[in-house]
């Protein structure tokens, strides 16, 4: 293979792996690429950490193709059993200092990106929660406070930062529960020490 043609396929895989899933993101998005992830159909193609799986056998809606005359009338309790779309959400990877819910500088610079997308014109209409997230190292209890106490400093800065209103936001933890990456307990992983944001609507 030419070394050109090389270079040519690594970066395809490179790119691939990029965009594949939440957990191999490399960096945190820019304000407007949150906005774009959290505003009620909002265009998420600048980066993939907002978008939720299909249910499992779930035929896709570009997959269905019936003609008007040939599909019959859906039955009310047919859709009513229509799975219900995913809330607008992003992922943050926001630095903490080891084991405790202080800020570093670079969960601030993280959390400025935020700040600005939920003051924008586009979100500012919006109620949000914030899930906080830790990984495996300590106790599942010792988790548990640690990621409400980190939701509840988000959500302090936030507020102090961005005059954001107290009442838009709502803070929650659920420690090593919901893994990005799983696993074995005691082990650090920094993909796992993260923030959930999602928006719950105005």
């Amino acid at each position: 293979m030419h070394k050109t043609s090389f270079k040519a396929a690594l970066s395809g895989v490179l790119l691939t792996a990029a965009f594949a899933s939440p957990a191999v993101a490399q960096s945190n998005p820019s304000a407007q690429q949150l906005i774009n992830q959290l505003k009620p159909n909002g265009s998420l193609s600048d980066t993939t950490r907002g978008i939720k799986p299909i249910t499992p056998g779930e035929a896709p809606a570009s997959a269905i193709q019936a003609s008007p005359t040939s599909m019959p009338e859906m039955s009310a309790p047919a859709a009513a059993s229509r799975p219900i779309p995913a809330a607008p959400s992003a992922n943050l990877i926001v630095d903490f200092a080891s084991g405790s819910a202080a800020l570093t500088p670079h969960a601030k610079e993280t959390l400025n990106q935020l700040g600005k997308a939920l003051t924008s014109p586009q979100l500012a209409a919006y109620n949000f929660k914030i899930v906080g997230h830790t990984d495996t190292t300590g106790t599942v209890a010792q988790n548990q406070i640690l990621s409400e106490q980190r939701a509840d400093a988000v959500k302090s800065y936030l507020e102090t930062k961005f005059d954001v209103a107290g009442a838009r936001l709502q803070a929650s933890g659920v420690g090593e529960a919901d893994l990005a990456v799983q696993t074995p307990p005691n082990t650090p992983n920094r993909r796992n020490r993260r923030v959930e944001i999602i928006n719950i609507g105005q």
